[in-house]
């Protein structure tokens, strides 16, 4: 079977391929398909972009797709930057430039405020299914950047939990704690158990 992850981010698309490696499906990626541009998430919610970049990619190609969509929800901003994670510092920002504002906003806010959540939700869309999948992991927005691994936000969101940011992590590691690691391993559940249906009901049909 094959399905596409929906994503042009290229960091992004390594975690996503090494966490559905041992399924035994063929995964594309966009690149394959170049045509398909960049896809606006307009939606309310991380859902609802994931929703929308899945069914884009679906309806453009006709190949099952997997989309998601993270958002680092930080308490002392009232849950933002959520779905405007991404682009926190302005559209076409890099991740240093949302890096370094989340740091300028953040920098005379006390350890104890300074609590926040990863969020990812994610999709998978076929021409019979939507299955859906979420994962969350808490943490503290750190005060300085620290380690060298991952993208995004990974340098300042530090996991008590482990003692480290998750740009101290190996990428192993991250996969099993991350919030993105959370919603593919519930993902990957429900997707073996459709398959597995599915290929149960050509066998008997």
């Amino acid at each position: 079977m094959k399905i596409v992850l929906a994503t042009h981010n290229k960091d992004k698309l390594k975690e996503l391929k090494e966490g559905f490696s041992d399924l035994n499906i063929n995964l594309l990626d966009l690149s394959a398909f170049p045509k398909i541009k960049e896809i606006i998430e307009d939606g309310k919610t991380l859902r609802d972009n994931a929703l929308i970049k899945a069914k884009t990619v679906y309806n453009l190609t006709g190949i099952p797709a997997i989309a998601d969509d993270t958002g680092l929800e930080v308490d002392y901003l009232n849950g933002d930057p959520g779905v405007y994670t991404a682009r926190f510092a302005g559209e076409d920002c890099t991740y240093k430039d949302n890096v370094n504002k989340l740091l300028k906003v953040m920098k005379n806010v006390p350890f104890e405020q300074r609590s926040a959540n990863f969020r990812t939700s994610m999709v998978f869309i076929d021409n019979k299914m939507k299955l859906f999948a979420d994962g969350v992991v808490k943490g503290i927005i750190n005060k300085k950047i620290k380690g060298l691994a991952g993208f995004g936000y990974d340098p300042i969101f530090y996991v008590p939990e482990e003692g480290k940011t998750f740009a101290e992590m190996s990428m192993k590691k991250k996969n099993i704690i991350s919030h993105r690691g959370l919603a593919i391993k519930e993902l990957k559940f429900k997707l073996s158990s459709y398959l597995t249906n599915s290929t149960s009901e050509k066998e008997t049909a």
